[in-house]
């Protein structure tokens, strides 16, 4: 069975389940509960994009539900305009408020980021309370039920029909996204912005994306809130409940889509049966089951860190991805500079920090077709010239210059979008992805839809050549049987290639290896030798920064030695060899 059928029978289950659970004899209090697993299950399915797959925790979605929720209770009481109008009046005034707030709080990382979510949640709940026009902390009562065509959905059988039908469609909307060109690049945040921007990846933009779609979400639920309850106020949107969707998406499963279900409907069904027997068998009331919950989150992180939902689909089939790709036209490439054209031009860059003149006046160039090497002892400046090319670091003075452009200035993504693609000293890659996911990642630039055509599935063409393009690298440099291993098991000379593979997919017209052969076996050594050589048959331009001499005598064609951040000579293989200079580099005699 391929997967898109596996899948596709998955949810018809699912689907199945869903409708069939209110045809069942059960009470209406029941109802009732699976209604509010739906509106709660939509923020956590924000919070698993945002936090579980984004890495990006925030506390403040609650927030945003009360947007949703006392915009459409302000409207229809104020002004009578129809809830089903008041719901894109919520969505249109939640992503105001997300773009401002994200495109501030965004720019931190670390534990900056949590604690700015927990003051603009905080700060948005006392704006609340403290309005007059919302009713302060008593809220707004009355707000009129939903009805479609007169009839009126009231809080049981037909309000879970119109819950749980958004819950699906944005549970499929997300897996339809993760799936795709803009899906990796979300999924590669969580990495450091380092590699995704190297390979082209804008990460504030898809920062402030998933932060407005898991804010959307939110508000749909607000406003599903309001017309369930009849009644808004500030209460169910503070930092407690914001805390709450964050405890249920961890608990199923940070960064599963069907974990927000299950983690959601653990906690509110234990919720609501804690509070009555808690008090029972300790014979006082109280909010005891804030214990027993603290307790439970403490046991999932240390006992099943990815949630209940890991559990499940461990024990799940999980058939190779169909290779639907095959035949799809190849992506455009760039023209190749002509065998002797200079590529790359160093001229006298230097980078200092603070007092300490880490390059001083590096000057070389690199022609199509050859393997520059660079090369010296450890804190010759290497690794600092090799960032300066790239964009990771910012010239101090001097300039590059790419196929006769000034690239000076530039930061690693626009350097990129211009032609250079690099490895990395210690790989970086996404370990719960497969190989080809990975590599495809780096033909980012050269794919052109975004999130929206990925949920309507509009960009199916595009994705099949951006995965054909992968594979065709991976048989390039010997991986091609590796397709849908996860990244995260292969070995270190595995994990070596597949980082280069991706560089290739950005289809560069040079190439930037950082330590390839670093902490590989011998012959994983030769086996990178051999890729090396056959790139550079086939015209690719490759700047070398490597330790180990044996490698790049074998495979350079000229070689620049660096000392104490200077240039000590530039040459051939062999007349590097035979320098003084370099032995007195390396060996100090």
């Amino acid at each position: 069975m391929t997967v898109s059928r596996l899948r596709a029978l998955s949810l018809a289950l699912l689907v199945l389940m869903l409708v069939m659970l209110p045809l069942l004899p059960l009470p209406d209090f029941w109802i009732i509960q699976l209604n509010y697993i739906g509106l709660y299950t939509l923020p956590v399915l924000g919070l698993v994009l945002l936090t579980g797959v984004g890495g990006l925790t925030s506390f403040g979605q609650a927030a945003f539900v009360g947007i949703g929720a006392y915009t459409t209770a302000w409207l229809t009481l104020n002004t009578g305009i129809s809830p089903w109008f008041t719901l894109f009046i919520g969505i249109a005034l939640t992503c105001a408020s997300a773009l401002i707030i994200g495109a501030i709080t965004l720019r931190m990382s670390g534990h900056y980021l949590p604690l700015a979510t927990i003051a603009w949640g905080l700060s948005l709940y006392y704006l609340m309370g403290n309005l007059q026009a919302l009713g302060k902390y008593d809220g707004l009562l009355g707000v009129p039920g939903l009805s479609i065509a007169g009839v009126e959905l009231g809080q049981q059988r037909l309000f879970y029909a119109l819950v749980w039908l958004i819950v699906l469609v944005a549970c499929v909307a997300l897996l339809r996204l993760l799936d795709s060109r803009a899906g990796r690049a979300i999924r590669s945040l969580k990495n450091g912005a380092q590699m995704a921007e190297a390979m082209g990846v804008n990460t504030l933009h898809y920062k402030i994306g998933i932060f407005v779609f898991a804010a959307v979400l939110a508000s749909i639920s607000g406003w599903l809130i309001a017309h369930f309850q009849r009644t808004v106020n500030p209460s169910p949107f503070g930092l407690k409940m914001g805390i709450e969707y964050l405890f249920m998406a961890v608990l199923g499963g940070a960064s599963q889509v069907w974990g927000a279900i299950v983690g959601t409907s653990v906690f509110k069904v234990l919720e609501d049966q804690l509070q009555v027997l808690l008090p029972r068998m300790i014979g006082t009331s109280g909010n005891y089951e804030t214990i027993v919950f603290g307790i439970l989150l403490v046991l999932v992180l240390k006992y099943q860190p990815d949630g209940l939902w890991d559990f499940v689909r461990r024990r799940l089939p999980r058939p190779p991805r169909e290779r639907d790709w095959q035949g799809a036209p190849a992506l455009p490439v760039r023209d190749l500079p002509a065998a002797g054209d200079t590529v790359l031009e160093v001229q006298a860059i230097r980078k200092t920090f603070g007092g300490l003149l880490a390059v001083n006046d590096i000057t070389f160039a690199i022609r199509a077709g050859q393997i520059m090497g660079l090369i010296g002892p450890n804190g010759a400046g290497k690794s600092t010239t090799f960032n300066l090319i790239t964009g990771m670091l910012a010239l101090s003075g001097g300039a590059i210059r790419l196929r006769g452009q000034d690239i000076s200035g530039l930061d690693s993504r626009r350097i990129a979008e211009r032609g250079i693609a690099r490895t990395f000293q210690h790989v970086k890659m996404i370990a719960d992805m497969t190989v080809l996911e990975n590599v495809a990642l780096g033909a980012h630039l050269r794919g052109r839809h975004g999130a929206i055509a990925a949920m309507l599935r509009l960009d199916r063409a595009e994705e099949r050549q951006l995965l054909h393009e992968a594979e065709r690298q991976l048989q390039r440099v010997g991986m091609g049987h590796l397709l849908h291993e996860q990244a995260g098991n292969l070995a270190m000379g595995q994990q070596r290639l597949l980082e280069i593979a991706r560089a290739l997919c950005a289809d560069p017209a040079l190439l930037l290896l950082d330590e390839p052969a670093a902490g590989l076996r011998h012959k994983e050594k030769q086996a990178l030798a051999a890729v090396l050589r056959q790139l550079r048959g086939d015209g690719m331009s490759i700047l070398l920064v490597e330790h180990d001499m044996g490698l790049v005598m074998d495979v350079c064609d000229r070689m620049v030695v660096m000392e104490f951040g200077t240039r000590l000579m530039e040459g051939t293989p062999d007349e590097v060899r035979q320098s003084h200079e370099v032995r007195a580099a390396y060996l100090g005699t």
